[in-house]
Parts: C-alpha cells; structure tokens; sequence
C-alpha cells in the first residue's frame, strides 16, 4: 500500500506543488478535474495530474471513497460569483456546515484549499488492508479509517 506522505514530506509536497499546478490550470472549466490543461481553461488536450502521478492518484481515491459524513465540499453562495468551504453531516436533509469563514471568487482554489485540509486529516496509513471491514451487503465495507 502507498501511505498518504505527511504534508512535511518531499513526497508531499511534489503532491501538493501537482496539485496547485493542474487546479489553477483548470480555471474557466466548470467543475473541477486533477489533469493539467496544456492552454490555462481549455480542455481540449490535457496531461499530467493523476494520469502521471501514481502516488496522488491513490492518494484522491482513498479522500474519495471517504463516507459523506465529515467529508468537505465546495459550496456555490452566490451564482458564479462566491463560493466557501462546508463540511457534510452525512444526514440526508441536514445542509452541510461551513468550515471557513475564507470566500472564494471561483470554484477552483476550494478545491486545491480541500485538498491542503484532507491531506492534514488522514492518517498515514489510512486505506490499509487492517482497516478494511467485511461488509459490502450492509453497505459497510469501508477501507479507510473511520
């Protein structure tokens, strides 16, 4: 297993420098995607990101088959024009909590913000075989820590 490097780390910060990199790229693109654009904001040829590092790739999944409880999300406050972070109950109706009081002017710069908070959250070794629970019919076969 790949453990989740400790934001110190020189694997970490390669990560993090990735990152940043194919985020600020992705500006102009609605909705958000971990590749690099090849011109800032236009889609059409894309490299780099999770195509290229193996070890962020792995990293994003295990933030991804996180349970909604807890998880943090981008959240639009004003059409196009604001956006803040929130973090979800996991209760169906219950609206998601902000978790900062920071606003954004695009949809994009959460994203990397996100990234920067969930990487400080996870255990080292998060997603590791120990953590895995027999499960699946019950909806409950989690491979990250809880």
């Amino acid at each position: 297993m790949i453990p989740i490097p400790r934001k110190s780390s020189p694997d970490a910060k390669r990560m993090i420098d990735e990152h940043k990199e194919c985020i600020d790229s992705m500006k102009g693109v609605a909705g958000n995607s971990v590749l690099k654009c090849a011109t800032p904001g236009d889609t059409t040829t894309v490299t780099g990101g999770i195509h290229e590092d193996f070890q962020l790739n792995r990293v994003l999944l295990r933030m991804r088959a996180q349970p909604a409880k807890g998880k943090l999300v981008v959240v639009c406050t004003k059409v196009e024009k604001e956006w803040r972070i929130a973090r979800l109950s996991g209760i169906r109706g219950v609206p998601p909590e902000f978790a900062t009081d920071k606003v954004y002017d695009n949809e994009q710069d959460p994203q990397h913000d996100i990234f920067l908070m969930r990487l400080e959250e996870f255990a080292e070794t998060d997603g590791f075989p120990e953590h895995f629970r027999e499960g699946w019919k019950r909806r409950d076969d989690m491979w990250t820590v809880t």
